[in-house]
């Protein structure tokens, strides 16, 4: 039997999850087992867009792939279909990342059938979120209000509405099954709802719905082993969702995430074994940046996170998606402990990741290694750009551009070169600097290159 694997909902399915409030009862009687969804899709449906996208692709001629597929390549172009939910009268519409990237020419259908061009006006890669806006005049459009908070229980029931396979809408039910999913792995910020609504193809971007007619997620992936729908989907929680439109509508073109300036790891049973605890529980820090939002309150190294602003923290994936939900400039309460001792609470103001230093970006020349190659700095910030620990930005320079030279033969973009000759490289001052240590003809390099570290001797 093959493996199950993830599949973004754009190109698969999606899920749906979430629920209502707390107090919620088991139906009693055959009436009320009877009764309708129907007045929940009427209130929200509406809201629930189509939305679609000219994608470049290249393709082999067919004659050429009888020959392993070499050959000049053809553009043809295809459809990437999703959806997306009305979140404000004007015509603003969010959807996932995946449905929209790559495309051209995006365009969204409202359920009547009506088709307006589409405006990217923000976009959040790492949470896979998109931000649209349709033109649609002095009109008010049906919108779909965000649930405010992670209220969603298992067991809730939801409905899941969307496009699937582009025949049109469609509205499944099923249930939570799981919340603060953090083991899924489908974005970079991993912390999902799980529901058994039926969910294929199409229904990327679409909405989770509760039983009063709010999103409380944005329908993303399936784990699937076929590319349709096995009962376990995931959705984007609405806070986050809202908090990404809020960006949007200020203005912003790139997200300015809010930090604490901690590096942390989850908590085995063999590492709350260690540190004393019944069960695995908490954010361990690890490292903390000097002069950060935690340094500052005092938090160090070795420290454990329980709880921010009151929820929970269970893992560093839902510390994560906490602080994603929020600004820069926000203050929250952090509670932690400290070895063995009494929980104790800290309140800090949250900061932008830093971006310094700036990121100077020049081209390498001369005789040396790294002649052809285009570096630059890396802050936290363009680290985190980057889709790299912001962390690993005190521990070299990147390599972004590789126009010929001697580095084209054995380096590419994205390297980060930490060391040249024994000398640690910091900043781009730094690396050429220690470029010219190599007089002899030698030089020893250390380079990072995604998890791995590479230590290279060149002589030229």
């Amino acid at each position: 039997m093959p493996k199950p694997f993830l599949v973004p909902l754009a190109f698969a399915a999606a899920l749906a999850s979430a629920g209502a409030s707390a107090a919620q009862d088991v139906p009693t009687s055959q009436a009320q087992i009877n009764l309708s969804f129907a007045p929940v899709v009427r209130k929200a449906a509406p809201a629930v867009v189509n939305v679609y996208a000219k994608v470049l692709r290249q393709t082999v001629n067919p004659f050429f792939q009888m020959f392993g597929g070499y050959g000049p390549t053809e553009e043809r172009m295809a459809r990437s279909l999703g959806s997306g939910v009305i979140v404000r009268p004007d015509g603003v519409i969010v959807t996932n990342n995946h449905v929209i990237a790559g495309g051209q020419d995006i365009m969204v259908a409202l359920g009547d059938r009506r088709e307006f061009p589409a405006k990217v006006l923000y976009v959040d890669s790492k949470a896979d979120v998109a931000v649209l806006k349709i033109d649609v005049g002095g009109e008010q459009l049906p919108v779909m209000p965000l649930a405010q908070a992670d209220e969603s229980q298992v067991g809730d029931l939801v409905l899941a509405i969307g496009d699937p396979f582009g025949v049109g809408q469609t509205v499944t039910n099923g249930i939570v099954s799981a919340v603060a999913r953090s083991d899924v792995g489908v974005t970079s910020v991993p912390y999902f709802i799980q529901t058994d609504a039926p969910i294929n193809p199409g229904n990327s971007g679409g909405a989770l719905v509760n039983m009063s007619g709010e999103m409380i997620g944005m329908n993303t992936a399936i784990l699937s082993g076929t590319g349709t729908s096995a009962g376990i989907g995931f959705a984007i929680p609405a806070p986050l969702v809202r908090h990404i439109v809020q960006q949007a509508l200020a203005g912003g073109a790139a997200t300015e995430r809010a930090w604490l300036g901690l590096k942390t790891q989850g908590v085995s049973a063999a590492i709350a074994k260690t540190l004393g605890l019944p069960r695995p529980e908490g954010a361990l820090v690890t490292d903390v940046w000097p002069g950060g939002p935690g340094e500052r309150a005092g938090i160090r190294s070795g420290d454990l996170i329980l709880s921010l602003d009151g929820h929970p923290i269970d893992d560093d994936a839902a510390l994560n998606y906490r602080i994603a939900t929020l600004d820069a400039g926000q203050d929250v309460a952090v509670a932690y402990r400290r070895g063995n001792g009494a929980e104790q609470t800290a309140r800090l103001r949250l900061s932008p990741l830093p971006a310094e230093p700036a990121r100077d970006e020049q081209t390498i020349d001369g005789h040396n290694p790294l002649q052809g190659a285009t570096v630059e700095n890396l802050s936290p910030a363009v680290a985190d750009q980057m889709g790299l620990d912001p962390f690993a930005a005190s521990h070299g320079v990147m390599i972004t551009k590789i126009a010929g030279g001697f580095a084209a033969g054995y380096f590419q973009p994205g390297d980060l070169v930490r060391e040249v000759n024994g000398h640690a490289v910091a900043s781009v001052s730094d690396l050429k600097a220690a470029l010219t240590t190599g007089a002899s003809g030698v030089w020893r390099l250390v380079i990072v290159r995604g998890n791995q570290v590479m230590t290279g001797q060149f002589s030229i």
